[in-house]
């Protein structure tokens, strides 16, 4: 009774009904494939962030903010 006034109806109706477990399923895996997608695309990994550190070591360098010296012993450190 109370599964359908709510709007809960349909697949077994209640608050655990077959439509709540493919929600929240639907949900578990869209979330799954979006974390492997972001892994696999190169926005969540460390080696995106030392290319990264890379970039900003050689500008310093350009700009003369840091000498050879200095730019040497970061850059071995990044890499």
């Amino acid at each position: 009774m109370w599964g359908n006034m709510m709007g809960w109806g349909g697949w077994g109706g209640g608050m655990f009904g077959l439509g709540h477990l493919l929600w929240w399923a639907s949900l578990i895996v869209g979330v799954a494939v979006l974390v492997r997608w972001l892994v696999a695309s190169g926005r969540i990994d460390g080696r995106r962030t030392e290319g990264r550190a890379m970039e900003i070591l050689k500008v310093r360098y350009a700009r003369g903010e840091i000498d050879k010296a200095e730019f040497e012993a970061r850059k071995r450190d990044v890499a």
